[in-house]
């Protein structure tokens, strides 16, 4: 499927006709949470968390730049995806980003979208997640951005999901397809409960629409690669390197780039452009949703991991 930019600077969703939907109605069954606990090489951290804004302060004291990891949650089920969070936190993730699936994910390419539909086959919802993160976010030490599409927020009502997620030990949130127009009161609410709102801009927004994004956005900038939807990509545009340069020139608030990045060289090309973080999504999910075993896909996970992440030193 495909998902065009919008000349205004956030997604404007195309559904094709073809787009089959493969989340079962009124599905009962809950995800699957049999699955043998894996350990990973370095030691888990209980030390409480800080939000977006800090961990990239911290960063820049000390050089640094923030790995972002995303993941699926439920996918292979949701008993793994607690073992995935505490191993990409013990591999050094800077912030993880923890997508909600959804049965129409418009702003996700095809690898992103087939680890939601699984997950939603086994009766993976908002609530099992929320139960699962208040278990393993205490045992973190880098702080979880939610991904979520908008209406599931609007089904519950702005105040009511900003005090859950804030509930569950959240610190960030990112919402694809909400125009930022309509950001005034989810922002609102957000700052309530201590929640940064991260919004998107892309390569084609005008500049006049990216400063206002700019001035509007917490946490950091999620600056989209490329004109499409996520997924690996052999190359990352180098239209990225003057896209953060115009970014820096109107704020000092970082920027993290996502989309396409997938490999540790495009670590090293996005890091030497100048961004702040560096977000991998499409090839991490593929790992854990193509493993033979959830626990050969955490394995996995931490040995690809750790390259990307070394590409940061």
């Amino acid at each position: 499927m495909a998902v065009a930019f919008e000349t205004i600077g956030f997604l404007h969703l195309k559904k094709p006709d073809n787009q089959l939907l493969l989340l079962p109605r009124g599905a009962s069954q809950l995800p699957t949470l049999a699955v043998k606990r894996f350990t990973p090489m370095a030691a888990l951290t209980s030390a409480p968390t800080v939000g977006l804004s800090e961990t990239f302060k911290r960063l820049k004291k000390q050089g640094q730049v923030a790995f972002i990891p995303y993941i699926n949650a439920g996918d292979p089920d949701l008993s793994t995806t607690a073992e995935a969070l505490k191993v990409l936190d013990a591999c050094g993730s800077d912030i993880i980003e923890l997508g909600v699936p959804y049965s129409d994910p418009l702003a996700d390419g095809p690898v992103i979208q087939a680890a939601a539909t699984r997950s939603l086959a086994k009766g993976t919802n908002f609530e099992v997640i929320i139960s699962m993160l208040k278990e393993v976010v205490p045992q973190l030490s880098c702080p979880i951005a939610l991904f979520t599409y908008y209406n599931p927020i609007l089904k519950r009502g702005t105040e009511k999901f900003m005090s859950i997620v804030k509930d569950a030990g959240v610190h960030g949130l990112v919402v694809p397809d909400v125009p930022l127009e309509e950001t005034k009161s989810l922002r609102k609410e957000a700052l309530k409960n201590n929640i940064e709102l991260v919004l998107l801009t892309t390569p084609t927004t005008p500049t006049d629409r990216m400063k206002a994004i700019v001035q509007a956005a917490e946490g950091f900038i999620y600056l989209v690669s490329t004109v499409g939807v996520t997924g690996a990509r052999a190359s990352v545009s180098n239209r990225v390197e003057n896209l953060l340069k115009e970014i820096k020139e109107v704020t000092d608030k970082p920027v993290a780039v996502g989309f396409g990045i997938s490999k540790p060289e495009h670590v090293k090309q996005v890091v030497g452009w100048g961004a702040d973080g560096v977000i991998v999504g499409s090839a991490i999910v593929k790992v854990l949703g193509e493993a033979k075993s959830p626990e050969e896909g955490l394995k996995e996970l931490e040995t690809f991991v750790k390259s990307l992440k070394s590409a940061l030193v």
